[in-house]
């Protein structure tokens, strides 16, 4: 009997445990899945509700119902890992132990790294999203600006396709002739992809969105209304949307086993944890140099799933070739999907409804295929 143990019950963590329980039998291994909440929330979704697309209640399940039944679920908070004795501790006493672990513990964020960061909004959780939900509704005229507080961040995307999201917002509202939007980029182009962003550049331009590039934020100035960045520039605004930097989950930090950004160095091919050889890593946590988005955790997870049973029947592993698909909605029902690997970048694939559909299809099947792992 091997023992199984995965923590953090996102998508990569569910995905996990729900292959493995199906490519497994119960008298070879035990699967177990530790996680502080007992809700699973769907992160894609929070940006559809900062712009009042989307009802938060329709975004979070019970995570127990997503499990296969064989799959032991602890509603608990693991604080650390002991990797040579395979122990991992938790918030409540429990010490559970492991012959393979898998790290799904996500990415935390931390506004404090950005001083006066108190007068920005975000949209990277859900209270959060709510929060900026209700300053736009309030919002009739002025100068939003949208920046990014570090990197890397979650779905790269993100931040430029919410410019996009405001024009739809305040057009639909017949104000944007009295709504600028200005879009901070911290790289020396709009989007984060190179062969992509030439497209999206196109885009906010038809959209009359103003891009400033090379806009590493510094500080935040709640007084005068002002963003400052690492370049020497300031710009000021009258609503403040900013991506709040991000770092590895705290138990990666506190059992050595992060980089001083609290990522943990993960072979990008085989999935494990550098240095060892019974640990993987999934989605968010990772220092693997790609996105950090759920369609990322989607498609590692089945590879380590599959390589779990795999090493325990003693057969073949397989290697993740860092595949990764994603969409860009800009707005008015037009969108654009992106789809890459290591060896091969993005091609730009102009704007329609059909993708648009796609993004909205994925987002209706994530509780019922994506997450069992079908998908």
């Amino acid at each position: 009997m091997k023992n199984v143990l995965i923590l953090g019950g996102g998508v990569g963590g569910t995905i996990v445990a729900n292959i493995l329980a199906r490519k497994t039998s119960a008298e070879n291994i035990k699967i177990t899945l530790v996680d502080a909440k007992d809700k699973h929330v769907y992160q894609p979704g929070f940006i559809y509700v900062a712009f009042g697309n989307e009802k938060p209640e329709s975004l979070i399940k019970d995570e127990r119902k997503l499990l296969n039944k064989r799959v032991e679920f602890i509603v608990d908070e693991a604080t650390k890992v002991d990797a040579e004795k395979k122990h991992v501790f938790t918030k409540s006493g429990k010490v559970l132990d492991y012959d393979y672990l898998v790290m799904a513990t996500g990415a935390r964020l931390n506004a404090a790294e950005v001083p006066g960061y108190e007068d920005a909004f975000h949209f990277y959780d859900l209270e959060s999203a709510l929060k900026l939900r209700d300053a736009l509704k309030n919002f009739n005229q002025g100068k939003i600006v949208i920046g990014i507080g570090g990197l890397p961040y979650k779905c790269p995307p993100a931040p430029s396709e919410s410019a996009c999201q405001l024009d739809y917002v305040f057009r639909q509202r017949g104000l944007r002739d009295k709504v600028d939007i200005h879009y901070l980029s911290p790289l020396p182009r709009v989007f984060p992809i190179e062969s992509v962003s030439p497209l999206i550049q196109k885009v906010m331009e038809s959209k009359g969105i103003a891009v400033t590039e090379m806009f590493n934020i510094e500080t935040i100035d709640p007084k005068t209304k002002t963003v400052s960045s690492l370049e020497g520039e300031s710009i000021q605004y009258d609503l403040l949307i900013v991506v709040p930097p991000h770092r590895g989950a705290k138990i990666v930090e506190d059992s050595g086993l992060g980089d001083r950004g609290g990522w943990i160095p993960t072979d990008k091919h085989t999935l494990k944890v550098k240095g060892h050889g019974n640990m993987y890593a999934v989605g968010d946590c990772t220092d693997i140099p790609t996105s950090k988005a759920g369609a990322t955790a989607h498609y590692e997870a089945k590879i380590i799933a599959e390589n779990i049973a795999a090493e325990i029947k003693g057969e073949r592993l397989k290697e993740y070739d860092g595949k990764v698909r994603c969409f860009f909605d800009a707005g008015f029902k037009r969108a654009t999907t992106i789809s890459f690997n290591f060896d091969h970048p993005p091609k730009p694939i102009p704007l329609s409804r059909h993708w648009y559909w796609g993004k909205m299809l994925v987002g209706k099947l994530y509780w019922r295929v994506v997450l069992k792992g079908y998908g």
